[in-house]
């Protein structure tokens, strides 16, 4: 039978085109998000400033020995007199400490940021001077050759850079030019000790080596050397060291596991759904010829192999095609996280042979498994039936079919539960399997819910003027299937774009009104310098017209467990703030539930009232924790604070907290006026500090809150662009079964010419099917969608409607009903075009 199915596959192009798209789009996609998967494990990030550095030396982000490995979001970072041990390891050329912090160029607002190093590391990029002189003291600097031309610097200009709060002139001695030729610039080793904010130590320590030394044996031997070690050290050699560099590799790259996973099961649904419809429909088509070759002695297991041997084919070539544009749509799909911020850009796309195999293998097994399904049916059809020219289908349901499809809703009904169960931030991460468990539900029972929405809207069908509404209704109640296979795109494209659309336009407006609670003060005090010193603080609260100040410092921090689990101990993430208890419920909505907000002095914490409970904890006891940077510090509770469920922040004071961040700077200072106080006069005021202070910014609430808003919407839009691939890639299915389903029925539209009906007639009776075929998978669709949506509000927003313009849905709806029409009448034309006489006789 393989012979047969390779001669037939040129006598039926059209069904196999639309298998053979949704396998190639379907196989594309997989391997892409294979990719990522892969990237997301190696996380590698090729080292670009300490690339001449075999071996590099830093902190070790990793919070070792629990249940889920979590990432230190601080920088730990090594004493800088360590550097003097390594150099002293056999293979060690020298070891260079190296620093990095960022400075702001205070000259034209063209420059920007740029990041500032020691003079020493210099040597690891490597950077050579092209003019001028390394930095001799403390007034001197050197400036990367690209910065320089775009802030129109030369040697023996002056320069103010603002950095680690202050404001300071510097003359350039020397122009460098690197393979890291980006925003770096370089002062003398003492100076930018002094600057980072870290004296005693360096973010890394970069070792050049002797010729000839092997990096692995001798990232062994440092290993050993720093045995016993109090700081938690990391070794890294190859693609590793880029981690050094910037940390966020190692604390971001791995939410391309979860990202990668989510987009690829959503694509691998797609695929098996289109491709099982699509095949179905090129079954049915063949029903007469298949009836012939089980009337003329061919078996039912022949006839599957033969089915499956041309599905094969289709699904290899398919494959073989997709292993070129996958990978490159993986990087591209890479690319567009990073400038989105939800990946490093530092991260490097690394995909080896496992996604090309995992993305070929699914589609080979989608294919097999789709095609099995469809010969099922076919085979077990007797010969005289399937060879009548028309009549009711017998078997349109199994119920293996229906077993399925009943599990899937029971699990999707567990997963709805959870997900209202859920904290806010979490209820995302479980509605999106939701979602894709509904969707296989209602696909699975696609047929009984078609017939179901089809005896309903019979009756207004029925009551159109002419003969089209009637006969639509005949023919839907005659092949169920069909019109199941053809609503299901529709329900696919409907149901993923407005689960997916509302979902994150819902998890945003719970982000945003979190973030509008806490926010109490009418202004909030930056820098330009990079953040503002504890004497700033003083300041601003000593000007006229404030009423209260408190400083603000994000960050993440960890209560830890004293209940040993098997697999190690389960610290809770929490999210931190350092703050100044003078002025703090004045500045912001945080109110004491129990204990009292003004006892935050000294190592204390106040907790979210659930953390607090669940830990069996009560005002006074002692609290065992982990700051951002991993530093463990026993704090006493002294307050516990109400919050909205999974937006609960822990409060520490700020004292304790800058020393353990990168920058040992407070952020922003939160102010609120005195009563009556013009605020554009107070705004003035605060920023108007030359020569008595860093360069201060002053924010309204309003603009705080919009540039959070703005914020947020960056990250939406990886949520959207995943949401454009996989529903774009329905919406193709959609066109595709469309076209499928009305070629299919070349024969019936003959007929009905033959016996007098018009084109007109035709195009009218097939118009009603298309409004039908999309009104059944609109609601289908819509009814996915609400099951997932309704406990997710409930979840994130306390209430049961979704967060979101109404332009959406319209949208969604309008598109999804205009390609069903537009596709089917299009089609229908084209055929109509064939004379009855000659399609008949064929």
């Amino acid at each position: 039978m393989t012979g047969l199915a390779l001669r037939t596959l040129r006598f039926h192009k059209g069904g196999f085109i639309a298998s053979f798209l949704a396998l190639f789009l379907g196989a594309v996609l997989v391997i892409a998000c294979g990719g990522l998967l892969e990237t997301g494990i190696h996380q590698a990030a090729p080292p670009q400033r300490l690339a001449a550095a075999p071996v590099v030396v830093t902190g070790d982000q990793r919070y070792h020995d629990t249940v889920e490995e979590l990432v230190f979001p601080e920088r730990i970072r090594p004493a800088a007199a360590l550097a003097d041990r390594l150099a002293k390891v056999p293979g060690v050329r020298a070891a260079v400490p190296d620093v990095s912090f960022p400075v702001t160029l205070d000259r034209t607002a063209a420059t920007g940021r740029a990041t500032g190093h020691g003079w020493s590391s210099a040597a690891l990029a490597p950077y050579r001077l092209t003019g001028g002189a390394p930095p001799a003291g403390a007034g001197q600097v050197v400036v990367g050759a690209a910065l320089a031309d775009r802030a129109g610097l030369r040697v023996g200009a002056r320069v103010d850079l603002l950095a680690h709060g202050t404001a300071k002139r510097y003359t350039v001695s020397g122009i460098a030019r690197g393979t890291d030729d980006g925003d770096a610039l370089f002062l003398s080793d003492t100076e930018a000790a002094r600057v980072s904010g870290h004296p005693r130590h360096a973010d890394s320590i970069a070792l050049l080596t002797t010729p000839g030394t092997d990096p692995g044996a001798l990232a062994r031997d440092v290993r050993g050397a720093l045995a016993g070690s109090a700081t938690p050290l990391a070794v890294l050699t190859g693609d590793a060291r880029g981690r050094a560099e910037d940390p966020a590799v190692l604390a971001d790259g791995g939410d391309l596991i979860p990202l990668a996973a989510a987009f690829g099961g959503l694509a691998v649904l797609v695929t098996v759904f289109v491709v099982a419809g699509t095949l179905g429909l090129s079954i049915r088509r063949r029903e007469r010829e298949l009836a012939l070759l089980r009337a003329v002695g061919s078996t039912p297991g022949q006839l599957r192999r033969m089915i499956v041997a041309e599905t094969l084919v289709l699904a290899a070539v398919a494959t073989a095609l997709a292993c070129v544009p996958g990978p490159r749509a993986g990087r591209w799909l890479l690319t567009a996280f990073a400038d989105a911020d939800v990946v490093p850009g530092s991260l490097a796309y690394r995909a080896g042979q496992v996604p090309l195999i995992v993305g070929i293998g699914t589609a080979l097994l989608t294919a097999v498994c789709a095609a099995l399904v469809a010969a099922h049916g076919a085979a077990r059809t007797r010969p005289t039936e399937a060879l009548a020219d028309a009549g009711p289908q017998r078997r349109w349901f199994s119920a293996a079919r229906t077993v399925l499809g009943v599990l899937c809703l029971a699990g999707g009904t567990a997963l709805a539960l959870g997900t209202a169960r859920s904290a806010g931030p979490d209820a995302g991460g479980v509605a999106t399997p939701a979602a894709l468990v509904w969707t296989a539900g209602f696909g699975l029972l696609g047929p009984v819910l078609a017939r179901a929405c089809t005896a309903l809207l019979s009756r207004p069908l029925g009551a159109l003027p002419g003969l089209a509404g009637q006969l639509a209704a005949a023919n839907a109640r005659a092949r169920t299937s069909r019109l199941a296979a053809a609503v299901m795109p529709v329900m696919l494209a409907t149901g993923l774009a407005l689960t997916l659309a509302y979902l994150q336009t819902t998890q945003s407006a719970g982000a945003e009104r979190a973030f509008d609670e806490s926010l109490r003060a009418d202004l909030v005090v930056t820098s330009p310098s990079g953040g503002l010193t504890p004497g700033t603080l003083a300041a601003v609260r000593a000007t006229s017209g404030v009423a209260a100040a408190t400083a603000q410092i994000p960050g993440t921090g960890y209560l830890e467990s004293d209940r040993a689990r098997s697999a190690g101990p389960r610290p809770t993430e929490l999210a931190l703030r350092g703050v100044t208890a003078e002025g703090l419920e004045r500045t912001t909505s945080y109110r004491a539930a129990t204990g009292s907000l003004g006892a935050l002095l000294g190592r204390t914490v106040a907790l979210p009232t659930a953390d607090a409970e669940a830990r069996d904890l009560r005002i006074g006891d002692p609290v065992p924790f982990r700051l951002g940077d991993g530093s463990p510090v026993t704090l006493k509770l002294v307050a516990t604070l109400d919050a909205r469920r999974g937006y609960g922040t822990a409060l520490v004071p700020a004292a304790l907290m800058l020393a353990h961040t990168d920058s040992g700077l407070i952020p922003q200072i939160m102010v609120t006026a005195a009563e009556n106080t013009d605020r554009a006069a107070l705004t003035a005021a605060l920023t108007d500090r030359s020569g008595s202070g860093p360069v201060l910014t002053v924010t309204s609430r309003d603009a705080v809150a919009a540039a959070y808003s703005e914020q947020d919407d960056t990250q939406a839009w990886m949520a959207y662009l995943v949401l454009a691939a996989v529903v774009g890639y329905a919406v193709i299915a959609l066109v595709n079964t469309q076209i499928l389903a009305t070629t299919e029925r070349r024969r019936e539209f003959a007929l009905q010419r033959l016996i007098g009906a018009t084109r007109g007639q035709v195009l009218r009776m097939t118009a009603v099917e298309s409004v039908l075929t999309a009104a059944v998978g609109i609601a289908l669709g819509t009814l996915v969608a609400a099951c997932t949506l309704v406990p997710a509000g409930l979840s994130i927003l306390g209430s049961a409607l979704p967060s979101g313009s109404p332009l959406i849905l319209g949208t969604v709806l309008a598109a999804a009903l205009g390609l069903t029409v537009s596709a089917t009448l299009l089609t229908t034309g084209a055929v109509l075009r064939t004379r009855p006489g000659d399609e008949a006789a064929a």
